[in-house]
């Protein structure tokens, strides 16, 4: 059964995922603030953290980079922080995904299914390393190596390089990586792949504007070839 840990100090909003979750055959642990929330998480580690930002003890931030340190475990920030500064903050300490408060029950359900998946995929059996001519992809460590570089890639550029490897020379749809990086009500934003798909290839690729390896099938979506 997935464990979830839920970091929320409003009673009411923790109640109700925590019903939620239960109703979905998920076992919930709750933390009303940080220092409770790292005290479960070591003593009972958790599949998903779901976490909100503003807690009485201390920054959700801070609570990201504690959890970081050991954690694997993909975490959804709850919040209702929204500028782009406090979520790239947010994603750039190690945060998988962000949910502005109010949410949608569904969507929330959703990513977070999302996110459990990409972990279950990354598992025992899978390859751990995937080398190209020109760049190396660390799966577990989540980095990517060239020679004797790291690229530091953002987290969404992670994810969408993420999917993309764990279907190497499938075309893999417009439709599929909008849900999966950015989730269900973003299935029209192709924008957001074109945005990204340039920022990875100048970042990979030794001629982006000829890619050998991030490939794009007009109209349809996008393709991994090694």
């Amino acid at each position: 059964m997935t464990r979830v840990l839920v970091v929320e100090d409003n009673p009411q909003i923790i109640r109700a995922l925590a019903l939620n979750l239960k109703a979905r055959k998920y076992e919930v642990d709750t933390a009303l603030d940080g220092a409770t929330a790292l005290r479960l998480a070591a003593a009972a580690p958790p599949d998903v953290v779901l976490l909100d930002l503003g807690l009485p003890d201390m920054d959700g931030i801070d609570v990201i980079r504690a959890l970081r340190g050991w954690a694997r475990a993909p975490i959804l920030v709850v919040s209702a922080r929204h500028t782009s500064m406090e979520k790239v903050q947010a994603l750039d300490a190690g945060a998988d995904d962000y949910v502005t408060k109010p949410f949608s029950m569904d969507e929330l359900m959703a990513r977070l299914r999302a996110a459990v998946r990409r972990t279950e995929e990354a598992g025992v059996g899978e390859p751990v390393t995937v080398a190209t001519d020109d760049f190396t992809i660390d799966l577990l460590a989540k980095k990517v190596h060239r020679g004797d570089t790291d690229i530091r890639l953002t987290p969404t550029e992670w994810q969408l390089l993420e999917v993309l490897i764990r279907h190497p020379g499938r075309l893999v749809s417009q439709k599929q990586l909008l849900q999966e990086v950015w989730g269900p009500s973003y299935e029209t934003h192709t924008n957001y792949l074109r945005v990204y798909m340039a920022q990875l290839r100048r970042k990979l690729e030794t001629d982006p504007t000829h890619p050998r390896h991030l490939i794009t099938e007009p109209g349809m979506g996008y393709r991994f070839e090694k």
